[in-house]
């Protein structure tokens, strides 16, 4: 394993995905890495080269995380987007009867570094992962079926898709892929948001391959 510094942001604003009930499957499945697990966005401004973001936010739109991930990329830090980090329209509400509110579209900055967002998601449920090609991050994993909420996305035609999902009730949507970068490199998976998923061995380790792919120079 890498000896990069791997630093998974999340929030506690939302309960559905509240990075402190996720705190434990996080740190255990990068436990072979030198991890910290924080809600303190502006922790990411003092990673270096070679060193790994897992972004585990819903609201993006606050706190300039945008620049911070963008910074980050930039100055060749690697990025691992992981679930709720391609949802770029959800926003917190002051109103303690509403949940959560949206922007009318993608925050076009963090659009542009993931190549992809999140539109919608139908009732969690049990589905197949197909790996799609020989690569880095699917090393050591083949096909396999897993309990979680399925992201329907919208993908750049730049990106390389590397697994989708095999649904009853859905087309093909990417599951894993990365995105193009002249600078740190960037993965995304889309699954993570039940502790089936975050426990799942092939979900880790496609955790585990996506950063230690990230850690290296793009």
């Amino acid at each position: 394993m890498a000896t990069s510094r791997v630093l998974v942001v999340g929030e506690t604003t939302f309960p559905f995905h509240d990075i402190e009930e996720k705190r434990t499957q996080f740190e255990d499945a990068l436990g072979d890495f030198d991890v910290t697990v924080t809600t303190d966005r502006s922790a990411i401004a003092d990673l270096g080269p070679g060193d790994v973001l897992v972004d585990y936010v819903t609201d993006s739109s606050v706190d300039d995380y945008p620049g911070l991930v963008g910074d980050h990329i930039e100055r060749g830090g690697g990025y691992v987007g992981v679930h709720c980090a391609a949802d770029l329209t959800s926003t917190a509400v002051e109103d303690p009867d509403e949940l959560i509110d949206g922007l009318d579209e993608p925050i076009p900055a963090l659009r542009e570094r993931l190549g992809g967002h999140f539109i919608n998601h139908p009732e969690q449920a049990e589905y197949g992962v197909d790996i799609l090609a020989e690569h880095p991050i699917t090393e050591g994993i083949s096909e396999f079926r897993v309990y979680d909420e399925p992201y329907q996305v919208d993908v750049d035609d730049d990106v390389t898709v590397l697994a989708r999902m095999d649904h009853a009730d859905l087309k093909d949507y990417p599951v894993v892929w990365t995105a193009p970068s002249d600078a740190g490199r960037v993965a995304y998976v889309s699954l993570g948001h039940t502790d089936d998923a975050l426990e799942d061995e092939s979900f880790r380790r496609l955790l585990q391959n996506s950063v230690e792919w990230a850690s290296e120079s793009a």
